[in-house]
């Protein structure tokens, strides 16, 4: 091992024994469950080492941290958010044609990709293209719906598209 990678291992080692207790139990208090603060005290980690930006650049830590953990967190309540709305959904289905155990799992995940390819978009571009591709919805009845004129449902659909090609780069 190098100097360099020492130095830097060392620097996360440091910044890891001092701040993690505290980033952690912060977490717990916000998410009131002890695993999931476990978890997502080790994803912000994970994201500090895989950052373009060195332990050693970091002028406040905690504040650093906190800045990670808080979108770490934004993205957990988000994904709950779309778990619970795609269990509601389920429950609406009849009987025998309710997904298995197996092919729920795929669609969540198949939504919390899709969801993470949007983020970002404004609310109204994420809705035309969703409704567009998801339930062949023509453009004439999304604007309606939005309350937008078609030009702008074709502006809002060439925007999602786009961004969807940009994220695949």
């Amino acid at each position: 091992m190098t100097d360099a990678a020492t130095a830097k291992q060392q620097s996360l080692h440091t910044l890891y024994r001092d701040h993690h207790s505290w980033l952690q139990n912060w977490l717990r208090r916000q998410l009131g469950n002890t695993w999931d603060a476990a978890d997502l005290s080790q994803d912000t980690f994970i994201r500090v080492l895989t950052s373009s930006q060195t332990v050693a650049e970091i002028r406040e830590p905690r504040a650093y941290l906190l800045t990670v953990g808080k979108r770490l967190l934004n993205t957990f309540y988000a994904r709950r958010s779309l778990e619970q709305a795609y269990m509601d959904a389920l429950q609406q289905l009849p009987q025998e044609v309710t997904p298995s155990p197996e092919q729920r799992w795929a669609l969540l995940e198949t939504l919390q990709a899709l969801d993470e390819l949007l983020d970002g978009l404004p609310l109204g571009v994420r809705r035309a293209f969703l409704w567009s591709q998801l339930e062949g919805v023509g453009y004439r009845e999304i604007a309606a719906r939005l309350e937008v004129s078609e030009r702008t449902v074709k502006r809002y659909m060439a925007q999602a598209y786009e961004h969807c090609l940009l994220m695949e780069l």
